[in-house]
């Protein structure tokens, strides 16, 4: 009797056992994906049905090349059927940079802007990060200010991310969840929206995206307009995933994974923050040599206009003797780094290239006491407001990067 009351003991063990073994299993199980594209076939990676979608301008600048060519003809027929003859007029060029929650400083100042009087319809739009998210309104003029206020003053931590438990750092892709940032985005960019981007790349303006690809470590350049203008039943999931990728820090928040095909095999690419490559960019430095080896002269006359979501200064703030707060704390030192010399490097490509340089960023009078967290309702709308009535009242854009007192070359 003992012996089967044993048994009966040592079975009950064996289940709980097996049952906990198996709870462990599906715990610690990482999300799943397609195979990654081989390294060998990754700039063949195409976005089914829309073959001009992105550009891979670290590994082959030519198919960039060919769609801004592309891009200036359909410009000169659309102003032609405006009754514009001649020469093409100087071009206004927009690049916004990243900066989480500062994006309220950028948005701020684009509406200020229209409410000056002066702000130009863009030629081009490049945007990463935050400034991915307001680059499609920023590129699409007045008429979607209304969404930038709303999206920069309205939102709360909560409208951006969803914590998850401590175990997400070893279970999970993201120590949150960035499905509130999809609904948000999917709230205001909708077939209407597409429908409008897509007309104006038919008239031959821009719209570009940063993202960075974690297998091939590559900066990717989305041509968001071509997207749209696809007509694929996939583009508007296409366009929403690209514009949450490039707001997707490694780490925090999960990646976005986009289908691609190579010879008629499907692989998922893993695509994050476009600021883990570039915090902001124009275009590639090198694009109008290659434009040369093509036979073509990239010297139109043109205004540069880079919105730095940020301040130059780093800002102090004591750190916790804590892994997660150390390597976060470190992560955006680099950053901020790599930030400053994104400036230097889209200025120096405008200085070369004889374009007007122009920047704006957030100045050491802005001052905001108690906040405690990311994309802090009260911060946003205080930032918001200070870019609104500095562009409002006649922004002085500064005409050198930081550190530099004279022009480049001088």
């Amino acid at each position: 009797m003992a012996d089967k009351k044993k048994g009966y003991v040592l079975s009950g063990v064996l289940v709980v056992i097996a049952a906990f073994g198996i709870y462990l299993y599906q715990l610690f199980q990482l999300p799943k994906r397609l195979p990654a594209v081989p390294e060998a076939l990754t700039t063949r990676a195409e976005i089914p049905g829309i073959p001009n979608a992105r550009f891979w301008v670290g590994v082959e600048i030519d198919p960039m090349v060919r769609e801004v060519i592309a891009a200036r003809e359909r410009e000169r027929a659309f102003l032609a059927r405006s009754g514009h003859s001649g020469e093409l007029p100087p071009a206004a060029l927009l690049a916004l940079s990243g900066g989480g929650d500062k994006g309220a400083f950028g948005a701020g100042l684009m509406n200020g802007w229209t409410a000056a009087g002066t702000r130009p319809t863009f030629k081009a739009v490049t945007g990463v990060s935050t400034g991915a998210l307001i680059a499609p309104f920023a590129y699409l003029g007045p008429k979607y200010d209304s969404v930038l206020t709303e999206v920069y003053t309205h939102v709360a931590p909560e409208d951006i991310a969803q914590k998850r438990s401590i175990i997400a750092a070893i279970q999970d892709d993201g120590m949150a969840d960035n499905r509130p940032l999809w609904t948000l985005i999917s709230k205001h960019v909708d077939q209407s929206l597409l429908a409008a981007i897509a007309a104006e790349y038919a008239n031959g303006r821009l719209l570009l995206v940063g993202t960075t690809n974690l297998d091939s470590r590559q900066p990717v350049i989305w041509n968001m307009g071509a997207i749209a203008a696809s007509g694929t039943p996939a583009a508007l999931e296409l366009f929403r995933s690209i514009l949450l990728a490039s707001a997707a820090i490694p780490g925090a928040l999960p990646p976005t994974m986009v289908r691609v095909s190579v010879d008629g095999q499907l692989h998922d690419e893993m695509h994050v923050d476009g600021g883990t490559s570039t915090q902001v960019f124009l275009y590639p430095p090198f694009m109008r040599n290659a434009a040369e080896t093509m036979g073509d002269k990239m010297n139109r006359a043109a205004t540069v206009y880079v919105i730095r979501n940020s301040t130059l200064a780093a800002a102090w703030n004591p750190a916790e003797r804590q892994t997660i707060d150390i390597a976060g704390r470190a992560i955006g030192a680099l950053i901020h780094t790599q930030g400053m010399g994104d400036l230097y490097r889209v200025y120096l490509t405008a200085q070369r290239d004889g374009l007007d340089f122009n920047l704006a960023y957030i100045g050491s009078e802005f001052t905001y006491q108690g906040k405690t967290k990311q994309f802090e309702t009260a911060y946003m709308q205080a930032l918001y407001s200070y870019g609104h009535q500095l562009a409002k009242g006649g922004y002085s854009w500064h005409k050198l990067p930081p550190g530099l007192d004279t022009p480049y070359g001088r």
